[in-house]
């Protein structure tokens, strides 16, 4: 198949890192997308969209940008690129100017994964080893988790904390992909998120946080949704 001009890249959240795609990858790949995957530092949210926007401005063309979890609040901001043409966000944030991540957690209940997050001595916060599985990916198989979860990369608490720029999906065209069966970011945080930023679509999945590798089919039909319609 030829290679198509548009450019997905593809954009992990925390605890995680751009291996969290590999179900995705290979089949944007084979329909003849350029895709690409960062590897965000998860030091700060402006380290995280500079270090996104670093791998824009490396693609030729056309760019639609892919995230998932906190990788939301990266596309949100790095999303103004000119190469830009249009966002999805899979179980992601989605946080409007002022609003930080910290603070939309704040507005109901504590997820049920919210227990097993610890910080450690420099401020990075990390799952729980062995709460990785029910907090984060509890519809996979424990034994193909295990890698996830002894080689999960923690986040900054700063993340958290900082506050939100203008975000891109109030001028870029957008998707949304809900799970329902989340332990990370509650569905109905999600709901709330994905309706305020009217976007083309919202899908709903039975998923856990991790729908990109539980459910694959559901996030790919979506991806590729938004990819003919931007291209």
């Amino acid at each position: 198949m030829a290679t198509k001009d548009l450019n997905i890249v593809l954009v992990h959240g925390a605890w995680g890192d751009g291996s969290h795609w590999q179900h995705i990858i290979p089949a944007l790949h084979k329909e003849g997308y350029k895709v690409r995957s960062v590897q965000n530092p998860l030091t700060s949210l402006d380290d995280d969209i500079q270090k996104t926007k670093d791998l824009i401005d490396a693609q030729d063309g056309k760019v639609l940008l892919v995230g998932h979890s906190y990788g939301g609040s990266v596309i949100s901001g790095a999303g103004h690129h000119d190469k830009v043409v249009g966002l999805v966000y899979i179980a992601a944030f989605a946080p409007d100017k002022g609003e930080s991540l910290g603070g939309i957690f704040g507005r109901r209940e504590q997820p049920a994964g919210g227990a097993s997050i610890y910080p450690d001595s420099k401020g990075f916060l990390w799952i729980k080893y062995d709460e990785y599985h029910k907090s984060f990916c509890q519809d996979l198989n424990e034994k193909d988790t295990l890698t996830m979860a002894l080689a999960q990369k923690p986040i900054h608490s700063s993340c958290f904390g900082a506050e939100s720029g203008e975000p891109a999906w109030k001028t870029k065209p957008s998707w949304y992909q809900v799970s329902n069966n989340d332990h990370m970011i509650p569905p109905a945080t999600q709901i709330e998120m994905a309706n305020r930023m009217n976007p083309k679509k919202i899908i709903h999945l039975d998923a856990s946080h991790a729908s990109l590798a539980s459910h694959p089919k559901g996030v790919l039909e979506l991806i590729l949704e938004a990819a003919k319609a931007v291209e």
